[in-house]
């Protein structure tokens, strides 16, 4: 295609999908209307985390509690981390809560509670990669920046017909969204396609008949949209084998801290075996007793491995343990605890069994 062929059909896309915008843009609680001022970068940062490998609808709950009870990047950076991760229990990849403290705690301390506007300043921040760095600069600031999530990858792979399966053919889909982004409404640009990927573009079921590019696809033109963008084949996730201990006494149970690193870290917990996403659980109880087992109660997804959760139940008046992190917490407030998803499956599991 001539460059001045690919510059029109460029130019046609953008002003098509702008325009679209402008009247169909989806009301999000961290959004500015299309065209009016700019949001609030704390709003923004804080969204872009939270959607980080999560879908709009589990988000938007978290992100209006978490600016009720933090309306600042300053109050937030004053929070206790254990009420940070305990606030974002079931919204998963807590590597991201932790990150998002730290990075509450620089924004504040070091940069006077001021959010850089710039990418190459927003990636020396905690937490925030290249994508994040590009939508905080276009969506908060206004700047040009080149914003690709998995909602734009596929909207721009079937508009240019990539064909390089990814994560090779993300280059080309960076330099054809390079190529379409305005010099100026970068941020609305950007929302603009990340609602078309969302709503319309999406991976099954294309809303074709209603697509404002409809025209100007060449995956469409082709009649073969669920074909892009291309991908490896999916390796098979390997299973994991974990034990939880459930130790009950004066209906409360103990609770443990995972270890500040390595997955779901720094989290509150049932006691368990030491299981990782390397290698299975070893099975010991944390003390001799009568312990009685049920196999294989919960299976949980995570990204790159399965795993499957035995529980191990000891409920005695006169337990009494070494554990350095005993916390022993009543059994009526468990939903207060802040329990990662994993850790509640087998807690309702286990309450459930008991009716």
């Amino acid at each position: 295609m001539a460059v001045d062929s690919f510059s029109a059909r460029a130019g046609k896309i953008s002003a098509n999908i702008g325009a679209h915008y402008v009247d169909n843009a989806r009301k999000l609680p961290w959004r500015a209307p299309p065209g009016g001022d700019l949001p609030d970068p704390y709003h923004v940062w804080l969204s872009e985390i939270m959607l980080q490998q999560t879908t709009v609808g589990a988000v938007k709950s978290y992100f209006e509690l978490f600016t009720r009870r933090w309306p600042t990047v300053e109050s937030l950076a004053r929070a206790k981390e254990a009420d940070v991760l305990a606030a974002w229990a079931g919204l998963g990849y807590y590597a991201r809560a932790r990150n998002l403290h730290k990075c509450a705690v620089h924004v504040t301390e070091r940069l006077g509670g001021n959010f850089p506007r710039n990418e190459s300043e927003l990636l020396k921040l905690p937490g925030v990669g290249a994508y994040t760095a590009a939508a905080i600069a276009a969506i908060a600031f206004g700047e040009r920046a080149v914003v690709v999530d998995a909602n734009i990858e596929r909207l721009v792979a079937r508009l240019f017909a990539i064909g390089t399966p990814l994560p090779g053919g993300k280059a080309e889909i960076r330099a054809a969204m390079d190529a379409i982004t305005p010099s100026r409404g970068a941020g609305d640009f950007a929302q603009a396609c990340m609602d078309m990927g969302a709503t319309i573009c999406t991976s099954k079921n294309p809303k074709c008949d209603i697509c404002p590019v409809q025209n100007q696809c060449a995956a469409y033109a082709s009649g073969a949209m669920e074909s892009y963008p291309v991908k490896q084949p999916k390796k098979a996730k390997p299973v994991r084998r974990a034990r939880f201990f459930w130790i009950e006494r004066q209906d409360r149970i103990l609770l443990a801290t995972r270890p500040p690193s390595g997955m779901l870290g720094g989290m509150r917990a049932l006691p368990d075996d030491g299981w990782a996403a390397g290698n299975d659980g070893h099975a010991r109880p944390p003390f001799p007793g009568a312990w009685q087992v049920h196999d294989n109660i919960v299976q949980h997804s995570f990204t790159h491995f399965s795993l499957e959760v035995d529980l191990a139940v000891y409920q005695d008046r006169k337990i009494v343990t070494d554990m350095t992190s005993d916390l022993w917490w009543p059994l009526a407030d468990i939903a207060d605890a802040g329990l990662p998803t994993l850790y509640t499956k087998v807690v309702e599991w286990k309450l459930k069994e008991e009716i």
